[in-house]
């Protein structure tokens, strides 16, 4: 039998720490390693798998669409891709889209989208306003627009047109613009820095303030798009509207797809301006346009809502049960409990060992950011493990 985790070792390069297991297999909530051991799954492909693993709309629409047409330029029209274009808009406040393979290049195609408002209607403007503890992907642009140095530090110097400053504060973004400043973008959930959803009164804050400066406010909804915190998109959850929202992770389920959405005052690119080889292409369009119709039609955002409130209920109940937990939080099912103690590393094992996938996002929490599909009986199943989890890392500490 092959040594995956050897082989590893051997031919990919060193950039991620890997969870001890090899997964083969995965249908709905649920994933089997090579060994045929069965996990509930709790990570989701970190947000992706929205419907779950294997969802049979998803694979139909995947396999047909394999066997009619995969590829082609963005120099011809595309069905599959103005469908999904068509359905993106018409349920959200924006007007236009361009599609992209990833999260990190729809918001490229953002800040591209915002420098050129700016030198359009601010004088050259260029500069984007970011939040400290933020995560806008991992291109050296967006490293730039992350706040957090860590991941700077490796590829100084950062390019220059990023402005990070402390999250959840209006006169942060006041004092931080100027006469060079186009836009202010944030996340609505900072979810990779360990699930810190930003307060409403800071956003309609935040909103207010780009309309009096004519700034352009782009929301990064690449984890909180699409259904994860109770509404087709996150903003809808927080009673404002952006000028450009990006899009990624739940939208294909499993294909990698993102896109950037546009109001009709923010979509000023003309041909040449941008574009994309893959992006947009009729494989994944036809998946992403199956995987929201499906969201919509069967409403899977209010089940989101439904069962993440009940999830925060049961973990509420463990929280008073063991000390070590300090904090539970989140926004329907996109979740983060933090501990006194740097037990992230010991818990992710404890539940691994016990069948449940999470994920350590910071060395004192993990976060839950289960498929959108889950029902209470789930939540149910991952409490007890969690429970039995925290009764052994509470031992050890």
């Amino acid at each position: 039998m092959t040594d995956w985790q050897e082989l590893e070792k051997k031919y990919y390069m060193r950039t991620f720490e890997r969870v001890p297991v090899t997964l083969v297999k995965g249908q709905g909530a649920r994933v089997w390693d090579d060994n045929g051991r069965e996990y509930l799954d709790f990570f989701a492909g970190l947000a992706v798998d929205s419907l779950g693993h294997c969802h049979p709309v998803m694979v139909k629409a995947l396999t047909e669409q394999a066997k009619t047409l995969t590829q082609v330029t963005n120099l011809y029209y595309s069905i599959p891709q103005l469908q999904l274009a068509q359905i993106l808009v018409e349920n959200s406040c924006l007007d236009t889209v361009f599609f992209a393979n990833s999260g990190t290049e729809a918001n490229e195609g953002a800040v591209k989208l915002a420098r050129r408002y700016g030198s359009l209607h601010r004088k050259d403007a260029y500069e984007v306003i970011t939040t400290f503890n933020s995560f806008h992907g991992r291109t050296l642009a967006m490293t730039a627009a992350t706040g957090q140095p860590k991941f700077q530090k490796p590829y100084l110097p950062m390019p220059a047109g990023f402005v990070n400053v402390e999250s959840n504060s209006i006169d942060a973004i006041k004092k931080a613009t100027t006469d060079n400043t186009c836009a202010v973008m944030l996340e609505l959930v900072q979810a990779e820095s360990g699930v810190y959803p930003s307060a409403e009164d800071y956003l309609k804050q935040v909103r207010q303030w780009c309309d009096e400066k004519d700034l352009l406010l782009i929301l990064d909804e690449v984890q909180t798009g699409i259904g994860r915190i109770g509404a087709l998109f996150g903003y809808q959850v927080y009673g404002i509207e952006p000028d450009i929202m990006t899009l990624a992770k739940g939208m294909g389920s499993g294909v990698p797809i993102g896109a950037f959405l546009a109001k009709q005052k923010a979509s000023v690119f003309v041909p040449g301006d941008h574009g994309s080889t893959f992006g947009g292409n009729p494989l994944v369009c036809a998946v992403g346009y199956t995987v929201v119709k499906y969201i919509i039609d069967n409403d899977i955002a209010g089940n989101a809502r439904r069962v993440g409130q009940y999830l925060m209920t049961r973990l509420q109940e463990l929280k008073q049960k063991y000390p070590l937990i300090t904090d539970v939080r989140g926004r329907g099912l996109l979740v983060a409990i933090e501990f006194t103690k740097e037990v992230g590393a010991r818990m992710l094992a404890a539940c691994l060992e016990r069948g449940l996938l999470v994920n350590k996002v910071k060395p004192n929490a993990i976060r839950l950011v289960p498929p959108l599909i889950i029902g209470k009986a789930e939540v149910d199943e991952a409490i007890n493990i969690l429970d039995s989890a925290l009764t052994a890392v509470s031992c050890e500490t």
